[in-house]
């Protein structure tokens, strides 16, 4: 459906109808994102998630450094059509192919996926039974819809998507203008995109690495290392002279480092939510936070302040700066329920309500991370 408004789009008369199908394709895009999330949850461990998370949101960064080349090139064709109407039949009818794609061949969970046997399925379900995540349900469980905005952590994942965000709004809309201003004429503005978008694919690329090879229970300390470079490229773009356009253009590129963390906070929701009704709630509102984040950011950037765009810049350096603090929120905040945890399971294991390591009886139970006495939150 989004690539097919996107296509509508190329047919638009007026302001009103742009409005509108750009109302309805961001309603409908809005979707992808915490599918992905919950399509990741289910079918890999927790360990295995942030890899898995940061190798489908890398082609962000491919569609960063092939996006502005696409642009150039389609406005290129010569035709009765202004080229901004090519750009959103193209690119639509394209992610309306690939849409299809998903439908006939991405199965709902490992229970229907084909090309496997009974007993291997069986072999994909046991395997998550050290998430304590429950599996895939078919029915909404109100209570837990209640418990996911009730707990304090959904909404610290909001205020995360909101402050990582404010940046992107301004970084996604912006960067062409921004490069722009360092003295660059069209074409060469376009092709030094494509370092920006090689760089975040090389950015979350390393984010993965360094998290599967750091011991355990260090997501929190990886997302906040990786928010140094944008912070310190923040800084330099701000502080460096207006003339010294390939350091602050190096400094601009540095801003990037925060797809990183960003992308192993995402992974903090799919290994530490329970309950497939809450799951999808938590997962929705870091996106929402998301939105608000990304529509925020471009009102920093102002016309007369180009093309230096300290507002702008200046609001990324506090944006990361909040979010680095909020990763050190996370890891103290999952170190305390872990120790709740703990206490309960030690006065249950005394009633004998619970046998110690015994994870079968909760690991495909539709429960919440709150009701499990068996989750262990990761950090």
């Amino acid at each position: 459906m989004w690539g097919a408004l996107l296509m509508c789009q190329a047919a638009v008369k007026n302001l009103g109808g742009l409005l509108a199908l750009r109302v309805l394709s961001g309603a409908f895009e809005a979707i992808a994102d915490p599918a992905f999330m919950l399509i990741t949850s289910m079918y890999y461990t927790r360990a295995e998630q942030p890899s898995r998370i940061s190798a489908w949101y890398a082609f962000n960064g491919i569609g960063v450094a092939g996006g502005g080349l696409i642009g150039y090139g389609i406005g290129q064709i010569k035709s009765s059509l202004p080229s901004w109407r090519y750009e959103f039949i193209i690119v639509g009818a394209f992610c309306a192919a690939w849409g299809i794609c998903l439908f006939i061949c991405l199965p709902n969970s490992p229970r229907t996926i084909w090309g496997f046997s009974h007993d291997e399925k069986l072999i994909m379900i046991a395997r998550m039974r050290r998430n304590q995540t429950g599996v895939e349900q078919n029915r909404i469980n109100w209570k837990q819809i209640k418990e996911a905005y009730l707990d304090y952590k959904t909404w610290l994942f909001t205020l995360l998507g909101f402050v990582s965000n404010i940046p992107n709004g301004g970084i996604s809309n912006f960067s062409t203008l921004v490069i722009k201003g360092l003295n660059f004429d069209t074409l060469h503005t376009a092709l030094l995109g494509i370092p920006q978008g090689v760089l975040v694919v090389i950015w979350i690329g390393l984010g993965a690495l360094a998290n599967k090879f750091m011991p355990n229970n260090c997501r929190t300390l990886v997302c906040a290392l990786f928010m140094l470079p944008t912070i310190a490229g923040a800084l330099g773009f701000l502080l460096a002279p207006n003339d010294a356009y390939v350091g602050r253009l190096i400094c601009f590129y540095l801003t990037g480092s925060y797809q990183a963390s960003f992308v192993i906070s995402l992974s903090l929701i799919t290994s530490n939510t329970g309950g497939q009704s809450k799951k999808m709630i938590v997962s929705g509102m870091i996106w929402f936070g998301a939105c608000i984040g990304n529509i925020a950011g471009p009102f920093f950037y102002k016309a007369n302040q180009a093309p230096s765009y300290h507002l702008g810049i200046g609001s990324l350096l506090v944006a990361n700066c909040i979010e680095l603090a909020l990763f050190f929120v996370f890891r103290y905040a999952f170190i305390w329920e872990n120790k709740k945890k703990e206490k309960l399971r030690a006065e249950m294991e005394e009633r004998g309500e619970l046998i110690a390591g015994e994870l079968n009886a909760t690991a495909f139970v539709d429960m919440t991370d709150k009701e499990n006495p068996n989750f262990v939150y990761v950090y």
